[in-house]
């Protein structure tokens, strides 16, 4: 099979050589691409779609983790000590990472035979609706050991239905970008997780603000999940009028898919896989820690007040926009490999000066420590937006992108609040800063192993 006898997806890139071949391919009603057929009214819309999906299921994951931080160790685990009740409810975290290879796979594997829209309005669906039921999930005190036990599967679906979104939003945000400016158009998904983080943290916020303690941990923390229903809609809405182009139908048509996209990943980018992996463990580390482990720690052993720490996250989270934004745009000249090592080299730095600027118990600084963290984590995100599909041919991208990034889930975000918590009981906070600048170096070495992919074509 030749590079040119691409899956299904292939039918997304409009290249300019394929607009000149066939002008009346791709028309502006269809979502063809600016610099593919002339329109940017239609990139703008695939541009809207990719950030609003990403947005909207990037809360939905981090309403949970904000409330694994705040509030479930007591509403499903309430007989465990209060160490064990916190690793509980990070326990229940981490199920969803476990899940979201899974959903790389299963989403993977339509999105490279059948195509893009339908597989992201499934994800949205499924990550939508299992985020919402745990809103109206009653707690341990009412069904006993169901409770928890419902948790967890409602979070293994919300890993799923994640695990398939972020590989069809960079793609369908890439694939129709003009060469040359992916980086840029590849931003905007990935400025998701920035605002996902920042609406999950800012309702959370704000009902800590108008609520009692007691009123926030008996219903207040499920009006963030239940709000999920809202945002489904409102994702539905945007991603149903994003139709596949008549070159996806041609090469649909005319055109042999990878039968089974997972394997073929495994057996032609195995290299691509594990080292596009290894790269994103640090991004994952980074925010997990600074986000979902420092909240809790803060929040308990330093005694800071939960209102006082959600408002820091809020402007720590406007570093990540910062940091995503800056190198996303900049890797189209500058190259995706480069920002990566520069943003994993800061990281490693920055791992070291995070704890320390936290025990100061001073809220400046805790929103520098903070902040600076995702900052470093920004700039390795914004460009893997670009990089990690330009690693796979055009056959297996969904497949192969979605898992390098889920399996870099698995490594350096299911494990980061545990073993933070586990190295902050046992060796104290300076340990944890080590751990954050361990991974740094892991990605750091990975990234070092892959090439520059810029220049790369996709079809």
């Amino acid at each position: 099979m030749t590079e040119t006898s691409v899956a299904p997806e292939s039918a997304l890139v409009s290249s300019d050589a394929t607009a000149a071949q066939t002008p009346a391919a791709a028309p502006a009603k269809t979502g063809g691409a600016d610099g593919a057929d002339g329109s940017g009214e239609s990139l703008r819309r695939v541009a809207v779609a990719s950030f609003i999906g990403t947005a909207i299921e990037f809360y939905d994951f981090y309403i949970y983790g904000t409330a694994a931080a705040l509030v479930l160790n007591q509403a499903f685990f309430p007989t465990l000590a209060p160490v064990n009740a916190t690793l509980a409810s990070f326990s229940t975290y981490a199920v969803a990472f476990a899940a979201r290879p899974l959903g790389s796979v299963v989403f993977g594997h339509f999105g490279d035979r059948v195509g893009r829209k339908s597989v992201l309005v499934a994800s949205l669906l499924l990550m939508g609706l299992s985020t919402a039921c745990v809103g109206l999930l009653p707690g341990y005190g009412t069904w006993g050991l169901w409770a928890p036990l419902l948790l967890i599967a409602l979070r293994f679906l919300q890993g799923i239905g994640l695990g398939g979104e972020w590989g069809g939003a960079a793609l369908l945000a890439v694939e129709h970008a003009p060469r040359g400016r992916r980086g840029l158009y590849a931003a905007f998904p990935q400025l998701g997780p920035s605002v996902g983080f920042f609406a999950a943290t800012g309702v959370f916020w704000l009902l800590s603000s108008a609520l009692d303690d007691a009123a926030f941990r008996s219903w207040g923390w499920r009006v963030p999940f239940l709000l999920s229903f809202l945002l489904v809609g409102v994702g539905l809405f945007v991603r149903l009028k994003i139709s596949e182009t008549p070159v996806f139908a041609k090469v649909l048509d005319a055109q042999e898919a990878s039968k089974v996209p997972t394997v073929e990943v495994l057996r032609r980018h195995p290299r691509e896989l594990l080292l596009g992996a290894g790269g994103m463990i640090v991004t994952y580390g980074l925010f997990y820690t600074a986000t979902t482990y420092c909240l809790s720690y803060a929040t308990g052993p330093l005694g800071i007040s939960r209102n006082t720490m959600l408002g820091l996250s809020l402007i720590a989270c406007l570093f990540l926009a910062a940091g995503t934004w800056l190198a996303a745009t900049r890797s189209d000249g500058a190259g995706r490999r480069k920002l990566i090592l520069a943003g994993s080299v800061l990281a490693a730095v920055w791992g070291l000066l995070l704890f320390p600027l936290l025990d100061t118990g001073q809220p400046v600084l805790i929103a520098l420590g903070v902040g600076g963290a995702l900052f470093c984590m920004g700039v390795v995100y914004g460009p893997m937006g670009a990089y990690l599909p330009e690693l796979f041919s055009a056959r297996v991208r969904y497949s192969g992108a979605s898992l390098a990034y889920n399996l870099g889930g698995v490594l350096g975000g299911a494990v980061s609040p545990l073993v933070a918590t586990r190295l902050q009981s046992a060796y104290g906070s300076a340990s944890v800063g080590w751990y954050v600048s361990a991974m740094a170096v892991v990605s750091l070495l990975c990234v070092l192993a892959l090439p520059e992919t810029r220049e790369r074509e996709l079809a």
